[in-house]
């Protein structure tokens, strides 16, 4: 009696390929032994895979519909289990029904790829924040000028291997007690590639490529920030073979200022100013990164006060204009006064009234604090 292979595989008799396969996947995943310890389970693995291969054949699955059975001796087939046109059963079916995906088959290129490189750049703040052409040297692989990236001697040409025919990989049979297990790995005498190379390149040994310093110049735009990468394409490593070139990557690393700190395109400095200088005001000279400009400390600026320079700080990296310079004033009292100068502060204490020193009135912030805590 013919077996219900689309029983077996709880597949209509009009399902679709797509539907016998997907149907297949998820019942060898559930009945693998690896995975299930049932005894009955190897058995119905078994089966699992018979009716597979019987209904994935467009002729076998017509003698199903005919009502024989391809597997069973004189039933339409070509011989029992185990037999010529027995449940010769694939492996990469089986890697296909746990992994989902069909590994690729077939030889190796040759031409691969090459990958990207990445490249530290030092910079100045003066030359991130403007922009400079900067030059750097870079170490990689590039294509093999006596060869031109084919690997093989001048007048030779590679060979197809013998070992596999070209396919790139070899087989081998094993029997189971699931039948007849195809497995398939890459050729050991040519690398999986399907071609050997009798005689390389002596200049770079049948890679298609040599290492190499090469010297280019990088432009930098104005803006750039610490951490940025650019992007040279086609820069980068030659692929094995005399492939398509990989990309390469400046990053940019900006070396601290003695004298201005950077946020963003804002830039910021601290000036310490006199206590007499804060009382009385006066006018500083700041050295910006491009030119000079007159700063006015009005009178009685106190401790901690800073000033803003509208458009001196560092020009935006994409768009029009500059951040901010940002002037932070350490008011510096004097630590050592002479018998005169002190004199003359007392002096002018006692006409300010501010020989001993008082208490602040707890109002402002300290008054919204007390009246946070009690409830107001």
């Amino acid at each position: 009696m013919a077996k219900d292979y689309y029983g077996i595989l709880g597949v209509p008799r009009d399902a679709t390929a797509d539907d016998i396969k997907r149907s297949y996947r998820k019942l060898a995943r559930q009945y693998h032994p690896d995975v299930n310890d049932d005894p009955a389970a190897a058995e119905k693995f078994k089966d699992i895979n018979n009716a597979y291969e019987v209904l994935s054949d467009d002729q076998k699955r017509q003698i199903v519909d005919l009502g024989g059975d391809p597997l069973s001796p004189g039933g339409g087939g070509m011989g029992g289990p185990g037999g010529p046109g027995g449940p010769f059963v694939g492996f990469q079916d089986i890697m296909d029904a746990f992994f989902g995906g069909t590994a690729a088959r077939g030889p190796r290129q040759r031409t691969r790829p090459g990958a990207d490189a990445i490249l530290r750049l030092d910079l100045d703040l003066v030359e991130t924040s403007f922009g400079v052409e900067a030059p750097i040297t870079v170490d990689t692989a590039v294509l093999c000028t006596t060869c031109a990236g084919a690997g093989a001697a001048a007048g030779t040409h590679p060979q197809t291997c013998d070992t596999c025919g070209g396919r790139g990989e070899v087989q081998s049979v094993q029997r189971t007690f699931l039948g007849q297990v195809v497995s398939s790995r890459p050729c050991g005498a040519c690398s999986g590639y399907g071609t050997i190379i009798p005689h390389p390149c002596a200049t770079c040994g049948g890679d298609g490529r040599v290492r190499t310093r090469r010297s280019l110049t990088v432009k930098i735009p104005a803006g750039v920030e610490d951490g940025m990468r650019i992007r040279l394409a086609g820069q980068g490593e030659v692929g094995p073979g005399g492939g398509p070139s990989g990309d390469l990557y400046v990053e940019i690393h900006e070396r601290p200022h003695d004298v201005y700190a950077r946020k963003g395109d804002d830039l910021h400095c601290k000036v310490t100013v006199p206590m007499t200088a804060a009382a009385l005001g006066t006018r500083l000279t700041i050295k910006t990164l491009d030119s000079e400009e007159l700063l006015e400390v009005k009178a009685g600026t106190q401790p901690a006060s800073t000033l803003r320079i509208r458009g001196k700080g560092v020009p935006h990296l994409r768009g029009q204009g500059r951040g901010d310079l940002f002037v932070h004033l350490d008011v510096r009292t004097p630590t050592k006064l002479d018998s005169t100068q002190e004199q003359i502060l007392r002096e002018f204490a006692r006409m300010r009234g501010e020989e001993v020193a008082e208490l602040s009135k707890q109002g402002g912030f300290f008054s919204r604090m007390r009246d946070a805590f009690n409830g107001h």
